[in-house]
């Protein structure tokens, strides 16, 4: 059994909020991530697990900081998964030279190009490996797993679900890069990744794996209609045009006064937590 380091715990709600680091073999590289467990955990229950991916420049800390989230999670009784945003420490060529490319700002794929194939291999963490990890070392179900996210890691919880449907019984995204092949950031971070091939940016793009086969869940997706970012790089509509071709279901809601920031997270986590406990089935009580 992999080995983890625990850096800090504390108690939250009647549950325990905890930041572990452990060597990955995906990476190959130390990551770190936080788990939060509701108090039915510590009860003795094995309880649905929902991972969180956050946005660009964000760490495993930020949305157990920001988002108020761990109260609903005790409420109904799933636990709290998150992880960091890219490998670390590898000094690769350009990785720290813009914020939105390299550290902190992974993409969630398996990069394939030199010098990022390899250690930048955020899909396989994402889906397989932290999941194992966090089964093995902690009171959580192995076969019912939400995951979620914001930003670029919106897009990533979008687009691990949909390529991993049996994996992920439940989804949803904050203001997520919906169609990550036609706008700067994704095209930035998919030519560096994956290289000039289209068919492979399609496999990450949300808004192509929708029209190709839908998620046997809805999708719930909140996005604020006063994000800096909506117009050029989020592009909600390219959803709802796929899950109109395939017929995903879709609750796609434009919330009026919300920007990009954890503010708008912090209004609707309780609502995105309860559409998952639906489908994952809760402990609460």
């Amino acid at each position: 059994m992999t080995q983890i380091q625990t850096r800090s715990e504390h108690a939250c709600f009647g549950g325990r909020q905890g930041f572990y680091s452990h060597a990955s073999s995906s990476t190959g590289t130390v990551m770190n991530f936080a788990v939060y467990l509701p108090p039915q955990a510590l009860a003795g229950a094995r309880v649905p697990a929902l991972y969180f991916l956050a946005g660009l420049t964000c760490t495993e800390e930020t949305f157990m900081i920001k988002a108020g989230a761990q109260r609903y999670a005790a409420e109904h009784g799933v636990a709290l998964v998150s992880c960091d945003t890219s490998p670390r420490g590898l000094n690769l060529p350009g990785d720290a030279d813009h914020w939105d490319f390299g550290v902190g700002a992974g993409f969630y794929v398996d990069a394939t190009q030199a010098p990022w194939a390899g250690p930048y291999a955020m899909q396989s963490y994402v889906n397989t490996e932290l999941p194992a990890l966090v089964e093995a070392h902690f009171a959580v179900a192995t076969d019912r797993r939400g995951i979620f996210g914001h930003s670029m890691g919106g897009h990533g919880a979008l687009v691990t679900a949909l390529r991993n449907p049996a994996r992920w019984q439940s989804v949803s995204a904050f203001a997520p890069i919906a169609n990550p092949g036609q706008v700067p950031w994704g095209q930035k971070a998919f030519e560096h990744y994956l290289g000039n091939d289209r068919a492979a940016w399609a496999d990450y793009d949300a808004a192509e794996l929708i029209a190709r086969a839908p998620h046997p869940a809805q999708l719930l997706v909140d996005q604020g209609d006063q994000d800096q970012f909506l117009q050029r790089e989020l592009k909600p509509e390219a959803l709802q045009t796929a899950a109109a071709r395939s017929g995903q279901k879709l609750a796609l809601r434009m919330r009026a006064g919300f920007d990009h920031s954890y503010w708008f997270i912090q209004s609707f986590v309780g609502e995105h937590i309860a559409h998952h406990a639906r489908v994952l089935g809760s402990c609460a009580g």
